[in-house]
């Protein structure tokens, strides 16, 4: 296996997956490629692979048997206990848990920055993502992904954004802060998530 990107900055990936997937009509963080590959577990990877530490997931519904799915892994699971009330409560979660990982770190190896990611983009690769931290380490301040017209995650938040995301409230998520003329990676098919059945078919029909 590769080894991860080495870099001056450390970031946490923030994986969010708490939700009910009420318009899917089954656990999207269950949900598996054409080859069997977990998708969650295939994001954790990719977000390692690209030098992400830690990488932590944020879990609420069906967190038993999603932590069952991805059996060992290198990730840091957390429990979100008011994942019902929105993605902005799972976000507070992910931020202190990063905090929680600063609390016994030397200065020089704390995170300084969160890529957020959600569990239901397929479209995310490792190359995205190293793609995104190199920006973040020459420009020191967001970056988003581009996709469909619009900016949205995975995105990076510096540690100055860390509070204003830890007061974001019910299910908008972390796009309310943006400005809009962030630095922007572009994302193939970053519009494609897993909404519906129809999405799940169209992803399990792509190539590779």
């Amino acid at each position: 296996m590769d080894e991860p990107r080495a870099g001056a900055r450390r970031t946490a990936a923030v994986l969010l997956a708490a939700g009910a997937s009420s318009r899917l009509g089954t656990p999207k963080q269950l949900l598996r490629d054409a080859h069997d590959t977990p998708l969650l577990a295939r994001l954790i990877r990719e977000a390692t692979l690209a030098g992400c530490d830690p990488v932590i997931v944020v879990l609420g519904a069906e967190s038993d048997a999603v932590r069952a799915s991805l059996g060992t892994t290198n990730a840091h699971l957390v429990h979100n206990p008011d994942w019902p009330h929105g993605m902005a409560t799972s976000i507070r979660v992910g931020v202190d848990a990063a905090l929680a990982a600063n609390a016994d770190a030397p200065i020089t190896s704390e995170v300084d920055a969160l890529l957020l990611m959600a569990c239901d983009q397929p479209a995310v690769t490792r190359a995205h993502l190293e793609a995104m931290l190199a920006a973040h380490a020459s420009y020191g301040g967001r970056v988003v992904s581009s996709y469909d017209g619009a900016h949205g995650i995975p995105a990076v938040w510096p540690r100055a954004d860390w509070p204003a995301l830890r007061q974001l409230s019910g299910d908008r998520g972390a796009k309310a802060l943006l400005r809009g003329d962030e630095p922007a990676v572009p994302l193939a098919d970053g519009a494609l998530d897993l909404d519906t059945p129809d999405d799940v078919q169209r992803w399990r029909a792509l190539p590779g």
